[in-house]
């Protein structure tokens, strides 16, 4: 796992400054502590710091061909490396290091792009071919490994792991995008397809950018996809079988380090079972570790523990208090664009303990993506259902009722009706694009300005959604919403999360069951297989039957639940109330600040429940502070300041992340 960054000129080979190259891999420090290096060439620059995985010796990048005429800086691990490099050997190709990197060089020489498809892995990373004149930026499957990229105005493309990367060069314009607002309102989290900061583009999971001089840009290719519209005939008992083969591969090829490596362990379903199949394949005990919580309601650990037990890992808890709002600054960094996903304090919690004793951890991350985890898909399918049922003048009548019927949290659950009677006035897409959401359009609506209500005019955050699930290879309404999330919901945050806290203790996070192998298999699982009778999960939870307890298994699904409501009551109540006076939101103009004051007293007073926007708020104006220096100093070298009148540009004294 490693950090990497470059500067291509499209147009004429310009020369490349080191300097910058270095800047752009000094602000990554964090994702590769073990080493750096800077490569340039006429029009072409690639740094790269380095995590010392596997060849710890030999492994330094950039890294060359042997003829010198390609050069890669790679970020991530392919797990089947050797079985890659002993076709390429069987091919005629040499090699002089023991590190998958350099496998990377000799298959892209004897395969092109298509060498992507050859590659288990997670991955991100730079490749120039010096006679070709041309840069390949490629990103897995899944979209574990992160990559920016953007043009700036000489005409250079410049690319990094992180968006700080980018804003470490000097001629990036700092300019806030007013959509990428709305979509981390409505989501959480700012979506691949979008940025914080105008201009700048995340390379999509699943694509390539093949870059050649004297070109313009193409449009990236999607080089990988899922399909759920084949299901499997096999029968239940050999999908089971099968699936736990898969897993056991999975697991095992994510075990190959030349460091100490363990595992996350929450006590849920999907940790459990990697640790399980970790046992299984390992001689020695396995390093486990957990975070546990000094309110009752949120802690996990006692399950942790059961299964450590059972497997005889080497587990370590720590206790953090529900209170831990004392990371938020820390993440803001971390993130660099606005992320209210709470769990991330928790996240960071756990790396940071892994890190102690480790160097690689895997994690349970993906399942409930793959193979239908989640509640809101047993929701959704039941809304479904009874759309079917419902002639198109039934379903716009129930839709206006809903907007009609009162908000009633408070009340006994048959009562809630709202949100079920609104989301049957819509398309099931509809409907479930908002059931993924934190902040409803009507009520983003009412907290922005005129002008940026002007501004966003037909514009929807969620109908990235809708099309995601339209154009779904999918058959049923299960299938269609879990193409959605693993598009958008995996990538934009269960990934982005792992990948920046993981990264900003210099640890190694794998995901197993996000093996595209495992992922392409769930896809085939038929739909009733994979959530059946009010189970999600049902064939895996079957599958593991032999391996782990029932408790563990067919227990409610606890999740993280960090107490934001009671904070933004408590000791952030003051910093909630600021958002609305003085702050980086209220700078912008994108939003009504008498309204905002209204939301922020309103849940301090608790006449309204207000924690999620409030903590969305926080994290917005946060990053607005950090990225473009509004309403506070900002924290990265090299920068110029944003300012909202005309969106011009101006230097600003900042204070260096080195």
């Amino acid at each position: 796992m490693c950090g990497i960054a470059g500067i291509f000129h499209p147009d004429v080979p310009k020369p490349v400054d080191p300097a910058r190259v270095r800047a752009m891999c000094d602000v990554l420090a964090h994702r590769g502590p073990d080493g750096s290096g800077i490569w340039t060439a006429p029009g072409i620059g690639l740094g790269h710091r380095r995590l010392s995985i596997i060849d710890l010796d030999g492994g330094a990048q950039p890294m060359a061909s042997a003829d010198g005429a390609l050069v890669v800086s790679f970020n991530g691990e392919i797990y089947n490396f050797q079985e890659v490099r002993a076709e390429l050997e069987a091919r005629g190709h040499g090699f002089r290091t023991e590190s998958d990197t350099e496998v990377i060089l000799a298959a892209w020489r004897q395969w092109g792009p298509d060498c992507l498809s050859r590659f288990n892995g997670m991955f991100a990373f730079a490749l120039y071919d010096q006679a070709a004149e041309t840069l390949f930026l490629a990103r897995d499957r899944l979209g574990v490994k992160p990559l920016y990229h953007a043009m700036l105005p000489d005409g250079a493309l410049v690319f990094a792991s992180e968006l700080k990367g980018l804003l470490a060069h000097p001629l990036l314009r700092r300019i806030p995008n007013p959509q990428a607002a709305d979509d981390f309102l409505a989501f959480g989290y700012v979506p691949d397809d979008s940025a914080i900061v105008a201009g700048v583009k995340k390379l999509a999971a699943g694509h390539y950018l093949l870059a050649r001089r004297g070109r313009s840009i193409p449009r990236p290719v999607r080089w990988w996809d899922v399909d759920f519209s084949n299901p499997s005939s096999a029968s239940a008992a050999a999908l089971r079988e099968e699936m736990i083969e898969r897993l056991r591969a999975a697991v095992r090829s994510r075990m190959i380090a030349d460091v100490p490596l363990g595992a996350f362990l929450s006590g849920g379903v999907d940790s459990s079972a990697v640790v399980a199949l970790m046992a299984e394949a390992s001689r020695s005990a396995v390093e486990t570790c957990s975070i546990g919580f000094d309110e009752a309601d949120h802690d996990e650990t006692r399950y942790a523990k059961l299964v450590a037990e059972r497997f005889a890992t080497n587990h370590r808890t720590r206790i953090v208090a529900a209170d831990d709002f004392g990371l938020i600054d820390t993440l803001v960094e971390a993130f660099d664009e606005p992320f209210a996903d709470a769990s991330a304090l928790a996240t960071y919690r756990v790396s940071e303990l892994a890190r102690e004793r480790v160097k690689v951890a895997l994690s349970g991350d993906g399942a409930d993506e793959a193979f239908a985890g989640y509640r809101r898909y047993r929701f959704h399918g039941a809304e479904e259902r009874v759309r079917r049922l419902l002639p198109g003048r039934a379903q716009r009548l129930l839709g206006m009722l809903g907007d009609h019927y009162p908000k009633l949290d408070w009340a006994p659950r048959v009562l809630r009706a709202k949100t079920s009677l609104q989301a049957l006035g819509r398309s099931g897409e509809e409907a479930y694009a908002e059931a993924v959401g934190v902040t409803p359009p009507p009520l983003r609506a009412r907290l922005y300005s005129d002008a940026m209500r002007r501004t966003l005019r037909g514009y929807h955050a969620e109908d990235r959604y809708v099309r995601a699930m339209r154009g779904a290879p999918a058959d049923d309404p299960l299938s269609r919403a879990q193409y959605a999330d693993l598009k958008i919901w995996l990538p934009g945050d269960i990934l982005t999360k792992v990948d920046r806290t993981s990264m900003a203790v210099s640890l190694e996070a794998r995901e197993p069951l996000l093996d595209h192998r495992l992922v392409e298999f769930a896809a085939r699982v038929p739909a009733r297989l994979r959530l059946k009778g009010g189970t999600g999960k049902w064939l895996m939870k079957k599958a593991l039957e032999r391996s782990l307890p029932r408790e563990i298994l067919y227990r409610p699904k606890m999740g993280f639940v960090t107490p934001v409501s009671a904070w933004l009551r408590g000791p952030l109540a003051d910093r909630a109330a600021a958002i609305a006076r003085g702050s980086a939101l209220a700078e912008l103009g994108w939003f009504d600040e008498a309204a905002i004051a209204r939301v922020a007293a309103d849940h301090r007073a608790g006449k309204a429940e207000h924690g999620r926007l409030l903590w969305q708020l926080l994290m917005l104006d946060k990053s607005l502070q950090l990225v473009f220096g509004l309403g506070a100093e900002p924290s990265y070298s090299a920068s110029t300041k944003y300012s909202p009148s005309g969106g011009a540009l101006k230097p600003s004294a900042v204070r260096s992340r080195a």
